[in-house]
């Protein structure tokens, strides 16, 4: 009875709260469960499949690769595949322009998506909503309406079959000036502008120190997608570069095997194999760099 009179009473008459199991604090980490990770590996295997059996397919002759069942282990005929595809259609020439090509858009488009993105976001001035509209109405138009003109254009500047052709009409995408908006709109605060202002910083300072820092990554999310759809485009360079000047990967891969009225698909899936291997090491880069950017390149409001 004493212990029980001395006992300290709840705060404000009510119970104690029962002890939970798990901890609810913000930013504590939870352990994966063996589910997960099999669940992960699975979907990691079905992702990397088509890769494996391009490799596969790259190692065996033509009429192995046609032939049922399709092999699943890797042939003897890799370098010698690789060494046909690289002379056929001058690989090694269409990988740097495709380099030059893929990499002006992607910087292009990031930096003057990002200048927009941020004036649409941030900056008031009349008819920004309007802009704003039309600059995402643009995407619903395809790219084959443009064609012709565009063809004509170049035409006129003497630019047919040189990549200049190629690199100017796509130095800004609509979708870049959209994605570059929806991020800065959220992710950069009224109060840092001001601030710099006040600080007495003009616009370019202000850009550089604080747009492009907050911008990282989802500026580099944008560089990401724009270089993969610059790399793998083949509807315009098609039209605008031949085989036989200064082509493309997919231009120069269209007519990679043929001869003979056949085709080797070995030789095709063999070109397409190395087509491919820049753009893994491109997401490998750039991975790292939205993992950094996420982490020291966000602020909160």
């Amino acid at each position: 009875m004493t212990h029980a009179l001395n006992r300290p009473a709840p705060a404000h008459g009510r119970p104690p709260a029962p002890r939970k199991r798990f901890g609810t604090k913000a930013g504590r980490q939870h352990h994966a469960g063996p589910f997960t990770y099999v669940l992960l590996g699975f979907a990691a295997l079905i992702s990397l499949f088509p890769l494996y059996w391009n490799l596969v397919a790259a190692s065996h002759t033509g009429e192995r690769v046609v032939q049922a069942p399709s092999p699943l282990l890797p042939g003897k005929e890799l370098f010698n595949n690789l060494s046909i595809a690289w002379n056929q259609v001058d690989m090694g020439e269409a990988l740097i322009n495709t380099t030059i090509v893929a990499g002006a858009v992607a910087c292009s488009t990031v930096l003057f998506a990002t200048l927009a993105g941020f004036a649409f976001a941030k900056l008031e001035f009349k008819g920004r909503n309007v802009l704003l509209t039309i600059v995402v109405a643009t995407m619903t138009v395809p790219p084959q309406l443009s064609v012709i003109p565009l063809y004509q254009l170049i035409t006129e500047f003497g630019w047919v079959n040189q990549l200049q052709s190629v690199i100017l009409p796509s130095l800004v995408a609509a979708f870049g000036v959209f994605f570059m908006r929806q991020y800065l709109l959220e992710a950069l605060p009224v109060e840092l502008i001001e601030a710099a202002r006040v600080d007495g910083a003009h616009s370019l300072r202000i850009i550089w120190h604080v747009v492009f820092p907050v911008a990282r990554p989802a500026m580099a999310v944008l560089g990401m997608l724009i270089f993969v759809q610059a790399w793998n485009d083949f509807f315009w360079p098609f039209i605008a570069l031949t085989p036989d000047g200064s082509p493309t990967l997919q231009v120069a891969l269209a007519g990679l095997g043929s001869g003979n009225h056949s085709i080797n698909h070995a030789i095709v899936l063999t070109g397409a194999l190395l087509a491919t291997l820049p753009l893994l090491v491109v997401f490998a880069v750039l991975g790292k760099h939205i993992v950094g950017g996420i982490t020291s390149g966000a602020v909160k409001s």
